[in-house]
């Protein structure tokens, strides 16, 4: 019978009258999965998206396919990524997950030396266990070709010895691939050298077959007499019934290339559909949605994270342009305006304002019009614009003039924004600093107003050691030949000086006759030839909402 972990190795006790089991790290868990009486099991993953995928489906450990990893790299089966991109995504892989994982390690990428580091690093990055093969480097996958060359066997004797000497975890684990089977030298072969390799210090042996019953498995099973620990990996042999497996004393099978077989199915048939019906309509009922892409990478922790490490800004306010009713809405805004829409069971404008507050920014005036007396959210002060219809953005900014002083951030009542938008563009320098999406050219054309569109001094590098300050040039529809650099997402900020001089300039066009039927981009152009307007560019994470396409956007904005 295969022995269980001795106690000792996991001190940790309950001084409750009832001990709770002990809670065991990654490395410790595979021991266990290993030398477990019961029948375990390891399912292939091939990146940190998949393996958490694994975790959540309820396996107990991980199978990190050297296929799966190399295929997924979009190159062969034979050591073509280095060890180190190997190892960069195995990295990925331990880090979003917290159960154990058992590496298919090939040949370990060279002789006992590349072993030993290799086995380092494992240990360093939480992987709990490696699986090397008796073949050659750089090696061949197994059901590639017959009669493969097998690795002297004394030779590889010493390539578990060294990783066993260098592991820094005692509870790391090394499992030995026996090829013998596959190479076609015979059961003797198999059993030779699985006893050599034991006898080297191996935690667990991995029998290999890849004909399409198990009898050479179960003829192991009965030669090797429970010497220690059995991996099988039943890819060939797959109708055998797992029940053959558990009755033989198998210790672990390994599901070894299921997943990234399963994602080129998904993915061939779904691009193959959005080829042939250059659309989305019928397939996106089809898919997970991008909101489950957020939850499996930790979205919303990252969103508590934020509360409690960055910076939260104070001394500014903010006045949010919510006058209108949203005509394009159609029936949703006939009592109600669309800054008042449900989005997952709270205002869009509660939304903005929460998001507001968040950074620090606590007194919010709301400019309100259309149906003004259903605006309720919490936090906030508003000025009416009785004279919505007939009059624009700029017109309502006017209503809250006597607002606009001081550190101020000016914001359309219909976008949905990460607060990390926000932090930029209160951290950019200059007295008067715009949004502007340089992804822009990703958005639905339907979703783009051509009034919203910004040419400025210089484009978007993304290189973020970039210091110098961005001009606005113009804003809205612009001739053939001047560069669009981005789109005006309906965010503004003002210094106390930048505020006046807007205030100045307000005061001219009501002058001129111009006020009531003018918009906050009319406002900017006038403004950027006055004075020097900044630029803040953001690359996505916000949402206006203005059609029905967009609200259903928005009931899945993280």
């Amino acid at each position: 019978m295969r022995s269980n972990l001795n106690a000792t190795e996991n001190p940790i006790a309950s001084t409750s009258a009832t001990p709770s089991p002990p809670v065991l790290n990654r490395f410790q868990a595979l021991r266990q999965l290993l030398l477990s009486p019961d029948l375990s099991f390891l399912m292939e993953a091939h990146n940190g998206l998949s393996a958490k995928i694994v975790e959540e489906t309820g396996f107990q450990g991980i199978w990190a396919s050297g296929l799966s990893i190399s295929a997924s790299l979009g190159v062969r089966d034979n050591n073509e990524a280095s060890w180190t991109q190997f190892l960069e995504v195995l990295e990925f892989m331990a880090d979003a997950t917290s159960i154990p994982m058992l590496v298919d390690g090939d040949t370990g990428f060279g002789n006992f030396n590349n072993v030993r580091r290799l086995v380092r690093k494992l240990c360093d990055r939480g992987v709990a266990g490696v699986c090397i093969e008796d073949k050659l480097f750089p090696k061949t996958n197994s059901f590639i070709g017959d009669h493969q060359p097998l690795a002297d066997m004394e030779e590889f004797c010493g390539r578990i010895r060294a990783g066993k000497d260098s592991q820094t975890n005692d509870d790391f684990s090394i499992v030995a691939r026996v090829e013998a089977l596959i190479a076609g030298q015979g059961m003797d072969e198999a059993l030779r050298r699985a006893e050599a390799y034991h006898a080297a210090g191996a935690d667990a042996i991995l029998i290999h077959s890849k004909r399409s019953s198990a009898a050479e498995i179960l003829s192991f099973m009965e030669h090797w007499g429970q010497r220690c620990p059995v991996v099988i990996v039943p890819t060939m042999y797959y109708a055998t019934p797992t029940e053959a497996f558990r009755e033989a004393g198998v210790s672990t099978v390994i599901w070894a290339n299921h997943n990234i077989r399963a994602a080129i199915s998904a993915m061939r048939d779904v691009t193959g559909r959005i080829h042939r019906e250059q659309s989305l309509a019928g397939l996106e009922r089809d898919l997970p949605t991008v909101k489950d892409i957020f939850r499996l990478t930790g979205q919303d922790e990252l969103n508590e994270a934020e509360k409690r490490y960055l910076p939260v800004r104070t001394g500014a306010h903010a006045i949010i342009l919510a006058a209108s009713r949203g005509e394009p809405l159609g029936p949703l805004t006939e009592s109600l305006p669309k800054c008042m829409i449900d989005i997952r069971g709270q205002p869009l404008l509660g939304r903005l304002v929460a998001t507001l507050k968040e950074r620090g920014i606590e007194e919010v005036d709301v400019v309100r019009g259309f149906a003004k007396e259903t605006i309720a959210v919490q936090g906030i002060r508003t000025i009416d614009n009785d004279d919505y219809a007939s009059t624009g953005e700029l017109f309502s900014l006017n209503r809250a003039r006597d607002r606009l002083s001081g550190p101020t951030v000016v914001i359309y009542g219909d976008i949905l924004f990460r607060p990390h938008i926000l932090d930029g563009l209160m951290e950019t320098p200059g007295d008067i600093v715009v949004a502007a999406d340089a992804f822009w050219q990703r958005r639905s054309s339907e979703s783009i107003n051509q009034r919203d569109l910004i040419a400025a001094d210089t484009a978007y590098s993304g290189n973020f050691l970039d210091e110098e300050p961005v001009a606005l040039r113009s804003i809205g529809a612009h001739d053939e030949g001047i560069e669009v650099c981005g789109e005006f997402i309906g965010m503004v900020r003002f210094s106390d000086e930048g505020a006046r001089i807007a205030r100045d300039e307000i005061d001219a066009m009501e002058a001129e006759g111009v006020l009531p039927t003018s918009d906050l981009p009319e406002l900017l152009n006038r403004l950027a030839r006055r004075t020097t307007v900044n630029v803040h560019y953001v690359t996505g994470y916000w949402l206006d909402v203005d059609t029905l396409r967009d609200l259903d956007d928005a009931h899945h904005f993280p």
